[in-house]
């Protein structure tokens, strides 16, 4: 019944995560520079080319959602939620470069194809003291493949599902498709190889009406197209990366704000160009230096059409252009090394909802960074770093961090690190002026002009109501945390292991929306202000061990605690109420706080992972998450027990496969096989897919 093919075959070369030598591996974004994973000094997880492959997955959402810590927000697109913190605070690089394109702050990871991807490296915890504005919760970089032989590899994937039925065949009524193509050539001659790629992915992506259980199919295809070239000179190699991405997604939904439902049709479409040269100088055997430039152009549009009114429309526009030149020397001498570097960037962005397209809004940033690596014995390691960013747009804002490495027993480590982070106000924060008519009228303004605006329309007598938050309202600042992360890696045996990651983020100053006026129409405005003083902690771990000879288990858990300090001082002082369910009011009690919104307090993961020497190889990983608070349903504007809630749940995804000697692989799986689906908090989780796919490499 599974019918699919898939044509490409990934090298087999990758560490498996569950052997010693996966501490040998080398990562570049810890430290940025090449580092031995079992000598880093902060949290960091590698998920290897082979992982990727066997688990099936498609888009780069697929392999996050499974990892330890990471969640996958709805609102806007996929986003990461990494130790507590909101996808804003999570700077997501692509070959060690920025990615653009966010909507309220989200980077949607369904936009990104996993075709190509040699590992995926993830750090947790500030990491501005490399990184700058954005990397508060951490950084997942993105590594590409370069062409290191020549190859011709192609991959053809069909998966199908009934969202109503549950199960399905491959061409029934109301079956919901997927296909994935994608086809590379690698070339090398003599000191020169290059690279080509293209991806295409088609998904009758799903979505709700709100309050209606009636599914709409939202077709999305996307065109991922990547070209590599590299060349070796004598003490020099230069690298160039050019990615092109193009999506296409239609769109038809509801919107209901104050009582009032919009209708409305349209389509969506992105387009995002990334170039990234760069060249590397071995100056002598211990000195290196790199030269690096980044330009990427986001063109992202939203057009509507509503239903009661056709010849209306609603266009939502979105360009941006980012450019950044950066220089960095490394320096190693005895049990020292030394890196510096420095850089400029430029952000362009033109908006229909900064008042017109034609207004562009502009912002550089100077910056330099220094770190110092020392190691005073085998066992002992310490590095500390310090970045100074000079934002255009703001004050200069530093950015230290200190960590070490303590190595106890050969395959035994344990590691502590603090930083400082910080984030920029973005241009949506600074300067947003956007009316949202597909969704009842409301506005969102930013904090440059909201006071100004106000007042004329209040002059106007089209205000019936100044909140008390509008006198809040003030030039925004940098929002700053300190986030301490301590842990250890024991290498039990070649197959069993355990991690450990006790992490805190105090936030201060983190800027919050909130409602600051209302029209005489009953439609809301709201804005921008530094208001919550914030914190994030808890403790994350992975267990592995072999249960029989070829299957291996992994164990992952996060446990979360989150909340707002001045809400916790508000509920001590006894100033904040709730209702009995009699209707009566009561003091809210401590043990009732739930913390900030859309948080799970628990969620952990299983993977059994089985590969034997014929190369059959077959996973099952399951993915759990309590509940989350969504709604102040008692109206004392704190998220407690009484509030409305989103029920906890499992997915379970399975795949299987076996690689052939004459470079065919076959593989097939489930996704979410349980299908579970949530339609109010929950609205774009794909219902239970069935796939099948044939890979095909020829050297």
């Amino acid at each position: 019944m599974l019918l699919l093919l898939s044509c490409s075959i990934y090298g087999q070369t990758d560490t498996s995560v569950y052997s010693v030598n996966m501490m040998d591996e080398v990562i570049v974004t810890s430290n940025k520079t090449s580092t031995r994973l079992g000598n880093v000094t902060v949290p960091v997880s590698l998920i290897s080319q082979k992982t990727i492959f066997q688990n099936g997955s498609l888009r780069l959402k697929d392999i996050l959602q499974e990892q330890t810590g990471l969640y996958i927000t709805n609102g806007f697109g996929a986003g990461i939620q990494m130790q507590g913190l909101n996808p804003d605070y999570t700077l997501i690089l692509l070959n060690g470069e920025p990615l653009t394109g966010r909507t309220a702050g989200v980077l949607d990871v369904n936009r990104i194809s996993i075709d190509r991807i040699k590992r995926i490296e993830i750090v947790k915890g500030p990491s501005s003291s490399l990184y700058g504005s954005e990397a508060m919760a951490g950084v997942i970089n993105i590594i590409t493949e370069k062409s290191l032989q020549n190859s011709f590899n192609t991959g053809l994937r069909y998966g199908f599902g009934n969202p109503e039925k549950g199960w399905s065949v491959p061409a029934g009524n109301g079956v919901f498709k997927n296909l994935d193509f994608n086809l590379g050539l690698d070339r090398i001659q003599e000191k020169t190889s290059w690279g080509i790629s293209t991806n295409s992915y088609y998904l009758d992506g799903i979505s709700y009406r709100p309050y209606s259980t009636q599914r709409f199919p939202q077709p999305v295809w996307r065109l991922t197209q990547q070209f590599n070239l590299s060349h070796q000179f004598q003490n020099a190699k230069f690298n160039l990366v050019v990615r092109n991405a193009y999506d296409h997604i239609k769109q038809e939904f509801a919107v209901t704000n104050n009582g009032a439902i919009s209708n409305s049709f349209g389509k969506e479409e992105n387009k995002d160009l990334n170039i990234n040269p760069s060249l590397q100088l071995q100056l002598k055997k211990n000195l290196q230096s790199s030269f690096r430039l980044y330009g990427t152009l986001f063109n992202g549009r939203q057009e509507l059409r509503f239903t009661d009114k056709p010849d209306s429309v609603y266009l939502d526009a979105f360009k941006q252009q980012f450019y950044r030149a950066e220089h960095q020397t490394d320096w190693t001498i005895k049990k020292m090394k030394m890196i510096a570097g420095a850089g400029y960037s430029i952000d362009i962005a033109q908006s229909t909802r900064y008042d017109n397209i034609a207004n562009t809004k502009k912002n550089n940033i100077t910056y330099g960074f220094l770190q110092h690596e020392w190691n005073p014995n085998d066992k002992l390691t310490f590095i500390a770093g310090v970045r100074y960013d000079h934002n255009r747009l703001f004050d200069a804002a530093w950015s230290p961090k200190l960590s070490f490495r303590f190595k106890a027993a050969k395959n035994l480590n344990f590691n502590a690190s603090v930083g400082r982070g910080f984030k920029a106000p973005d241009f949506r924060q600074l300067y947003l002026n956007f009316t949202n008519n597909a969704a009842g009228g409301y506005s969102v303004l930013g904090a440059v002009d909201a006071v100004s605006i106000i007042n004329t329309l209040q002059q106007q007598g089209l205000i019936s109501e100044i909140k008390s938050d509008f006198l809040k309202l003030q030039s925004l600042k940098p929002e700053f945390s300190t986030g301490i992360n301590a842990g250890g890696n024991w290498q039990i045996s070649n197959q069993t292991f355990l991690q450990v990651n006790i992490f805190r983020n105090d936030i201060e100053g983190m800027i919050d929306s909130r409602q600051v006026a209302t029209r005489v129409n009953g439609s809301q405005i709201f804005s921008y202000i530094n208001l919550k003083n914030a914190y994030t902690q808890g403790i994350e771990g992975t267990f592995g061990f072999p249960l029989w000879k070829n299957l291996q288990i992994t164990w992952g858990y996060q446990y979360l605690k989150t909340a707002d300090k001045d809400d916790l001082d508000q509920i001590k002082a006894g100033k904040v109420f709730t209702r009995n369910d009699d209707g009566t009011s009561r003091i809210l009690q401590l043990s009732e706080y739930a913390g900030l919104p859309n948080r799970s307090k628990h969620m952990a993961n299983v993977k059994l992972n089985y590969e034997n020497k014929k190369r059959v190889f077959a996973t099952a990983r399951c993915i759990y998450r309590s509940r989350w608070y969504v709604a102040d349903s008692d109206g004392n504007g704190i998220y407690n027990t009484n509030d409305e809630y989103a029920s906890g749940f499992v997915l379970v995804n399975l795949s299987v496969g076996k690689t052939f000697t004459n470079g065919i692989t076959v593989n097939g799986g489930i996704d979410n096989l349980t299908n579970h689906q949530n339609i109010n908090y929950l609205p774009n989780l794909q219902g239970r897919m069935i796939y099948t796919a044939i890979h095909f490499k020829i050297k």
